[in-house]
């Protein structure tokens, strides 16, 4: 049976900064946004307990918490950090499959220590991370990867939980069905419709019935609930996409000036992607109201796309989609994906 370690660092943007400037620490934090605009894109603990939470625009958080300190994203020195915790990864097993800048499975089955025991190398790896950093993480261990996401947001932060094959059915049946990893804000309403509140009402649907009225997803339901998830750690996980995207200091509706921050945007795609040494087939244009309605609009093309002059000429035929403005805009993107002529599909923009 599989050995799994999900470790997700706590607070991890915001306690890189409580890190480094010491008078902000046990205060409450929001990287990203500002008083007047901008979106949180992460909150201290401190923040958290007034309700601020990541992808809030931070006039809002700012009301809940009028203590709340904002601090500029440093990006640089996140990825470094980053970098730091994945050498302590490596000490350990080379089978890491990365999430994000804070969070990835590890797979511990067969360890370089030779440890038999997983949760001992959870220990030991928040052990190593704090030593090195300074900054906590929280761990999740069980024998397949939804019940290890699941367990490491059971006891943060600095948690260490684990979940036994044994104790796996009685763990997700009392788990809020809202709380299942892959179940987002669309899914859970319509379970919840169904009169499936917790893991224990979802066990009594057949593969066939939830298939029925969620389709692939319905199969994962399906099997998760049974504690079943064979998906590996795959150590090799390609990134889907590359984006930039820009909030802006004032909401802006003329069109000229909108472009002009356009075509930055663009040029900083073409570095980026150059820089990852890989060729994207579909471009995607992301844009936010001053309302905070967002749409995108993606065009796959036949050819690689790498000079500037192909970004320029397949972007303003994006751009010009939403022109002329009906309304003030506070944000725009663009994002390449459609990598080595996989198949093209419509991504979702990070902030990175």
């Amino acid at each position: 049976m599989r050995k799994i370690i999900h470790i997700d660092m706590d607070a991890f943007f915001a306690s890189v900064e409580q890190r480094d400037f010491p008078e902000t620490r046990n205060k409450p934090v929001a990287v990203g946004g500002s008083e007047e605009r901008g979106v949180v894109s992460a909150a201290s603990y401190e923040a958290r307990k007034f309700g601020v939470r990541s992808a809030m625009p931070g006039s809002r958080a700012k009301e809940l918490c009028p203590e709340l300190i904002f601090m500029r994203p440093r990006f640089d020195v996140y990825k470094q950090v980053s970098e730091q915790i994945h050498t302590v990864f490596r000490r350990y097993t080379d089978q890491i499959e990365p999430l994000s800048f804070d969070e990835a499975y590890l797979d511990v089955t067969e360890n370089k220590m030779g440890i038999t025991s997983a949760t001992f190398v959870a220990q030991s790896i928040k052990n190593d991370i704090q030593e090195l950093t300074e900054l906590t993480a929280s761990a999740g261990v069980s024998y397949n990867k939804f019940l290890a996401k699941m367990a490491s947001d059971m006891d943060k932060p600095n948690g260490l939980y684990v979940i036994e094959p044994k104790d796996a059915k009685a763990f997700i049946d009392q788990l809020p069905i809202e709380k299942f990893h892959g179940v987002g804000k669309t899914t859970a309403p319509k379970l919840q419709e169904l009169g499936i509140w917790k893991g224990k009402d979802l066990r009594r649907f057949s593969e066939k019935d939830l298939q029925h009225y969620f389709g692939k997803t319905g199969l994962y339901l399906f099997q998760i609930v049974q504690g079943q998830d064979d998906r590996p750690v795959q150590s090799n996980r390609d990134r889907k996409s590359i984006g930039v995207e820009n909030t802006l200091a004032q909401n802006v509706q003329d069109e000229t000036e909108l472009w002009e921050i356009a075509t930055k945007i663009l040029r900083n795609l073409t570095k980026r992607q150059e820089k990852s040494d890989r060729k994207g087939r579909t471009l995607t244009f992301k844009i936010r109201y001053s309302d905070f309605s967002t749409f995108s609009k993606s065009k796959t093309v036949d050819y690689d796309l790498v000079e500037l002059d192909d970004f320029m000429n397949e972007g303003v035929q994006l751009f010009n989609h939403f022109i002329p403005l009906d309304r003030p805009v506070r944000l725009i993107g663009f994002s390449i994906s459609g990598f080595n002529r996989d198949t093209p599909e419509e991504t979702q923009l990070s902030i990175f």
